[in-house]
């Protein structure tokens, strides 16, 4: 059995991690999507059928170059998602839609500062997903938000929502060199644009992410792989007291993907750790993800 795993085009949500810089008055703001939540096979998308994802994602960084002192910060994100992926196409493509809803778990302390926070997030919604795939390959695009459904306190560095909405473009592609696809090679690449923070009269920039990795199948049902990502915020903030910085982030790590052969459960586990950031905690990841398709 060929592991497939689909993108994250919800994923996006979790959520929580990219408000906790603004903790400092002049850190940027930045959009919802968290690098890192995808790798192996991210622009691979399933057949049609409903599927449950469970991503547990925890993120934990004591670095933060320019930062507050004394810097702390851990984070812990449930987060699940419905996917569907109907027998309809569009334009010779699958077409399908998903929705998220994460859960978030927030410590952060500094010099002068501690609180914890355990609330529900923004909503993620994608209407519109599209799949391809010809020979060896798997094309995807889609189109998602995110609302500001979840907890918002402009006051707290911590809040689970982020208090405006962003709108995401998303297009990637894996490729399998081999013809039995024992190899792949996937990018994925994610543009938002973010409306203004009435809160606190600004709008943050816009962010492009590419994320993905190489894998190979070294049994009919395990899968080893490097994953990373690299994200950069491409615009400024604006408005009265938006900051000039801009933030980016490159990670790279190992990941392992099972399926369960009994089950039909797939399971990724994938450390991050972040090599270079710039206007934002450095620190690492571990992803737990897990799938059914029902």
């Amino acid at each position: 059995m060929k592991i497939r795993l689909f993108p994250s085009f919800v994923t996006a949500a979790l959520l929580g991690l990219t408000a906790i810089p603004n903790a400092q008055a002049e850190t940027p703001l930045s959009g919802h999507y968290v690098a890192g939540v995808e790798g192996l096979n991210a622009a691979s998308l399933p057949p049609p059928g409903i599927y449950f994802r469970d991503y547990d994602y925890g993120y934990f960084a004591n670095r933060f170059s320019d930062g507050p002192p004394d810097f702390n910060l851990k984070v812990y994100v449930q987060a699940p998602r419905l996917i569907w992926l109907s027998d309809y196409t569009i334009l010779g493509g699958t077409y399908g839609a998903d929705i998220l809803l994460p859960i978030v778990y927030q410590d952060l302390s500094f010099k002068g500062f501690s609180d914890h926070n355990f609330n529900v997030g923004d909503v993620y919604f994608a209407p519109l997903l599209l799949a391809w795939h010809p020979q060896q390959f798997d094309f995807a695009v889609a189109y998602g938000f995110w609302a500001p459904t979840g907890n918002y306190d402009p006051k707290n560095p911590i809040s689970a929502g982020k208090g405006f909405w962003t709108h995401m473009l998303t297009a990637g592609a894996t490729w399998h060199p081999d013809t039995e696809k024992t190899w792949s090679l996937s990018l994925l690449n994610r543009y938002e644009f973010n409306e203004a923070n009435s809160d606190v009269g600004i709008r943050p920039g816009q962010t492009w992410t590419m994320e993905g990795g190489i894998a190979k199948s070294v049994t009919k049902h395990i899968e080893l792989g490097l994953a990373g990502y690299y994200q950069q915020q491409t615009t400024h903030d604006s408005g009265a007291t938006a900051a000039e910085g801009l933030v980016s982030d490159v990670g790279v790590g190992p990941e392992i993907v099972a399926v369960c052969p009994y089950t039909g459960i797939i399971t990724s586990l994938r450390w991050i750790h972040e090599v270079s950031v710039n206007e934002r905690p450095q620190g690492n990841t571990i992803n737990l993800t897990l799938t059914k398709r029902f």
